[in-house]
Formats: C-alpha cells, sequence, structure tokens
C-alpha cells in the first residue's frame, strides 16, 4: 500500500478524493489537509459532507494537517484539490520536497515539463516525469485537465485514426462544476449562463497538449483548431456537450471505430469496463441524469452519431472529470513504477 493524502480535502472535489480512496486497493489514505482554521480537528468534524454516498466513518478521526510538506512527510503522493492560485506555489513546494502530486488545479496544466494526462488518450507522456527529474526535482507534478476537455477528448479517443482538422464543441456543464458555492441559486434556476470564466480557453488550449505526440523532452501539439462554447445549466452532476469534428468518414466506419476502441491502459482498479460506452440506437442518450454514473461515474457516454461528423459526448465532470481522473493518473504512475 501506498501512503497518499489529499490537499483541499474539505471541498467538492476533495470530497471526491476521500470518497475514492477510503477503501482503494493500492492507496492508504492516512493524510488530510485543509486550511489552517480546520488544522488540528478531526475531519468529521469539520467537512460538511455533501455527497450522495454515505460519509465514510473509516475516515472521520483523520485530523486535519497544515497544507506543507514538512506535515505530510509521511505520504509518497498528494491528491492536490486546491484552487489554482494556492496550487501554484503549494504544489511546487510537494514536489521539490520529494512528493509526487497528481493535481486537478489548472495551475501547472500547460507547463512543457510537466504532463497532462488523461490515461485512456496519451499515457505516454508520463514520460516527462523523467524530465522534472533530470531537472534536479525529487518528486514531480503530474496533472488532469479540465473536467469538460476530459469529456471530449476521451470521447475522441476512438477517432484519432480518422483525418481531421476542426474540432467545434458547445457545453452545456453541470452546477458542481463551480465548487458548492459556485453559481447563486437565483441565477441558475429557470436560467442558463453562457459563459464560464476561462472554460472556453482551457478546452481550446488543454486539447492541443493532450493529443499532441511527446517528442524528447516536450510535446508537440496536435495540428488541428479546436472552438469552443461553455454554458451552465441547471444541471447537478454530469456535463454534456454537442461536439463538431470535421470528419468525412462513414457513420458505419465512425460507429465500428467506437466498437472496437480498446484504452492503450489495463489494470487499474478505477479504469472502468468501459471508457467509452457508444449509444448507437437510443436516440435521446445519453442524458446526465441517466447515464453519469456508468462505469461508476467513471464511463464518457456518447450518442446521436450524425454525418458531419456530430455527436454528444457526456460524463460525470467530479468523477470523471475531476477527483476520480487524479486517481486514474496515480494509478497508472503507481503501475509505471513512477513512485
Amino acid at each position: 500500500m501506498i501512503n497518499v493524502g489529499v490537499l483541499g480535502a474539505t471541498g467538492a472535489v476533495g470530497q471526491r478524493f476521500v470518497e475514492l480512496l477510503a477503501d482503494h486497493p493500492w492507496f492508504n489514505l492516512t493524510t488530510l489537509a485543509a486550511s489552517e482554521r480546520s488544522a488540528g480537528k478531526p475531519y468529521g468534524d469539520v467537512v460538511n459532507w455533501r455527497l450522495e454516498t454515505p460519509f465514510p466513518e473509516k475516515i472521520a478521526k483523520i485530523k486535519i494537517k497544515n497544507i506543507t510538506p514538512s506535515a505530510m512527510k509521511d505520504v509518497d503522493l498528494v491528491f492536490s484539490a486546491l484552487p489554482a492560485e494556492i496550487a501554484l506555489d503549494v504544489e511546487n513546494k510537494f514536489a521539490d520536497a520529494g512528493i509526487a502530486v497528481c493535481s486537478n488545479a489548472s495551475s501547472h496544466r500547460m507547463e512543457p515539463t510537466i504532463p497532462l494526462v488523461v490515461p485512456e488518450v496519451n499515457p505516454e507522456h508520463l514520460g516527462l516525469i523523467d524530465v522534472q527529474r533530470d531537472a534536479g526535482r525529487d518528486g514531480f507534478i503530474v496533472t488532469n485537465p479540465n473536467c469538460s476537455t476530459i469529456m471530449m477528448v476521451t470521447a475522441l479517443a476512438p477517432l484519432r485514426k480518422f483525418k481531421f482538422t476542426d474540432i467545434r464543441v458547445a457545453t452545456m456543464q453541470a452546477i458542481s462544476g463551480a465548487g458548492f458555492a459556485g453559481v447563486a441559486a437565483m441565477a441558475i434556476y429557470d436560467n442558463v449562463i453562457p459563459y464560464i470564466s476561462k472554460e472556453e480557453e482551457k478546452m481550446e488550449s488543454e486539447t492541443l497538449k493532450i493529443m499532441g505526440t511527446l517528442k524528447g523532452k516536450k510535446v508537440a501539439n496536435a495540428p488541428f483548431r479546436v472552438s469552443a462554447s461553455c454554458h451552465r445549466v441547471p444541471v447537478i452532476d454530469g456535463h454534456t456537450m454537442a461536439v463538431w469534428v470535421d470528419i468525412k468518414e462513414s457513420l458505419d466506419k465512425v460507429e465500428k471505430a467506437y466498437r472496437d476502441y480498446k484504452p492503450p491502459i489495463k489494470g487499474l482498479p478505477t479504469q472502468p469496463k468501459e471508457s467509452v460506452h457508444l449509444f448507437a440506437d437510443e436516440p435521446d442518450r445519453p442524458q446526465p441524469r441517466l447515464d453519469r454514473m456508468r462505469g461508476n461515474g467513471m464511463t464518457v457516454s456518447v450518442g446521436r452519431l450524425r454525418p458531419g461528423l456530430r455527436f454528444i459526448a457526456m460524463g460525470h465532470n467530479t468523477i470523471r472529470g475531476a477527483a476520480g481522473a487524479s486517481v486514474l493518473n496515480a494509478e497508472l504512475i503507481t503501475k509505471k513504477k513512477y513512485l
């Protein structure tokens, strides 16, 4: 068992980390860190548990520690659910102290020597860990992308054999993506908000790095264009998106690509049976309420394939798109013996 900790353990994504790690077969959740006002108090007394699953009582008595490497020196790896402005400095300190960091924050995603990984799409980009170590760092940072980016690149993974130069996407994103207090009730009820700060820029830039090619010590961006329009809708969990890709192949060939798709990873505990599920015959799927928990929340569902190429993709934003993505990255890191 590998001892791990969670940074920002009381927030929305932090709670997902705790949920996924409480009974993990490879990782022993020993340490939880949060703000100074929570330090020294039992997690069960501090956290306002808001998930639909029962609170893991075995974690309740773990005392909250400060978010410093010295306070968490007994762990080999930490999962970061910190806000980006805090994560920027803190994650560097942990990596410099010899601790591996799997981060959900956006702070380091686009740095040239830090891998931005979706295991089903670009596992080879973990090679950038060696670049970090060659530069003298004892630990390392690995990031997962923005939640919407994860859904889109996973849905595109079976289609990479086809030629395309242009991707357009319109998202319908759940309110949980903004955190517990992120969207006021009076703002989202009976409404659609056609703007999410920095979301479109993240989708447009992160996709190119993820689907790019690792060449030596850096990633060459993918040679296509991405145009995104992002919207907040009154759904609790589950990001839905309409995607247009200029693939000219027949729908039969596209469907076959989805049916034949085998991800380049296997044997990871959080990996779902289906990374991508195709709804070929149901004209009104996927839907967040019906399909977000497919594969324990780790499957991306695709449907409404139409010529053009056009389709709908959907996945659970705080599991597949956040905490679950980081845990899957950590499992891949462990399997590849980087720890």
